[in-house]
């Protein structure tokens, strides 16, 4: 639990929604993935809520796979806009939400990382915050002269040092170092620009950032991994991590031993907060919500249940759909895969009923807004979430629908926050101020 007691709360915006069928929703334009001022209402509406932040995932290339054959034309995320200018779009249109968006660490190189979240940084006075994963998929391997992605261990030792390299980068400079005096002529202090000269395996880089340091000392760093060497680099550098468990008993596990490896990076629990996604369907009825779940899954192309499965486990087209999972290998996220077999095994499911567990959008709620916000309320007090990641479910929809008939019930537990607190993202996520080098 957070130090004020209040639960921090992020909307996940990309695509059409977190549900695979969510651009066949009779209320979602089929081309909003493409269109500015659909994500830019989307951002006021949460901002408008207090939300703490917006966040985009990303991938650089389209990870669809033709399988089974037919697939990848039902699919669609195949289209959309690049995070990072999108986000500097909204962050001019907006004032408090803060701006989250991933980049690779496999496909980019530090001084781009660096300079860019640092140029949102001061174009949104303080609201910006990286992303940092690693590509794993052989779509994105083509786009960048390989014809294999890097090894597991390899990808995560270059996210470790690019990490590294990024941070350096942006303590090139103390907060006052700028002095810009006319009379004098002096435009810095030399005795504040430190220029990193960072010289290792993957990276050699002298620097320094031609950026000043920017209004929250450095952007906020997010990360998204579940394997071991991801929660690594999350406790060594992380202000947020973005959590993908199902139930509470593995999300309470995942946050003891994440939580449990800050001390010997010299950190304390409280400098870091783990968001669980969360898809809630809610209505002013049980049935109500239902109606809504089952509305999307009967949206689902069987083709595109079962491409859904096999970037995790493997291409299940040759059984019965409505048969047992089979027990193959996990595919290439393997802790994703991992997962989705040890839940269809413990809950007897087949096929098709896994394909839509998955597509609905991770860990989902179905019921009234005393339902959901009594789950989210036992996860936040019994050590299992600081707060929890909006996946909705279609877009604009299921953010409606969280602002309509959840936020008040969290409000009346006294759970969320009536107004922004802070003018940067790290202050409205109760972090602190950074001191330079931290």
């Amino acid at each position: 639990m957070s130090n004020d007691g209040m639960m921090r709360l992020g909307v996940s915006m990309r695509y059409l929604g977190y549900h695979m069928a969510a651009w066949r929703h009779p209320d979602v334009p089929a081309d909003g993935a493409i269109d500015f001022h659909y994500f830019l209402e989307s951002a006021r509406k949460a901002e408008a809520a207090k939300f703490d932040m917006i966040f985009f995932a990303d991938g650089v290339g389209v990870r669809a796979s033709d399988t089974p054959p037919g697939s990848a034309s039902r699919d669609a995320k195949n289209a959309e806009l690049e995070p990072l200018t999108l986000l500097a779009a909204i962050g001019a249109c907006t004032k408090h939400i803060g701006l989250v968006g991933t980049a690779s660490t496999t496909y980019n190189e530090p001084f781009h990382i660096a300079r860019k979240y640092a140029s949102i940084d001061h174009i949104s006075a303080g609201r910006a915050g990286w992303n940092v994963v690693t590509s794993w998929s052989q779509q994105e391997a083509w786009n960048f002269n390989r014809d294999e992605h890097l090894g597991y261990e390899e990808r995560y030792e270059r996210a470790d040092e690019f990490v590294d390299v990024v941070k350096k980068l942006w303590d090139s400079w103390e907060d006052d170092a700028f002095i810009r005096d006319k009379a004098s002529g002096i435009f810095y202090d030399e005795s504040k620009l430190h220029v990193p000269h960072h010289k290792g395996k993957h990276f050699k880089v002298r620097g320094p950032l031609n950026s000043a340091r920017t209004p929250q000392g450095r952007p906020i760093i997010v990360q998204a991994g579940a394997a071991d060497a991801g929660r690594e680099i999350a406790a060594k550098n992380a202000d947020v991590v973005y959590s993908a468990s199902f139930d509470i008993q593995s999300a309470k596990a995942y946050y003891d031993d994440l939580k449990g490896r800050l001390a010997k990076y010299g950190r304390t629990p409280d400098q870091l907060l783990i968001m669980p996604g969360l898809t809630p369907y809610v209505g002013r009825t049980r049935q109500e919500a239902q109606d809504k779940f089952d509305q999307l899954q009967e949206l689902i192309d069987p083709l595109s249940g079962l491409s859904i499965l096999y970037s995790v486990l493997g291409d299940l087209s040759g059984y019965d759909l409505d048969g047992p999972v089979p027990a193959t290998s996990a595919g290439p996220v393997s802790s994703i895969g991992n997962g989705l077999l040890e839940m269809a095994r413990r809950d007897n499911l087949t096929i098709r009923q896994l394909y839509k567990i998955r597509a609905s959008g991770g860990r989902q709620l179905i019921g009234t807004a005393q339902d959901i916000v009594d789950d989210m309320e036992s996860w936040f007090r019994e050590g299992a979430a600081d707060g929890f990641n909006l996946c909705p479910a279609t877009l604009p929809g299921g953010l409606d629908d969280f602002i309509e008939f959840i936020l008040p019930e969290l409000r009346r537990r006294g759970l969320f926050r009536t107004e922004y607190t802070a003018q940067t993202l790290r202050g409205n996520l109760g972090l602190g101020a950074l001191s330079f080098g931290g």
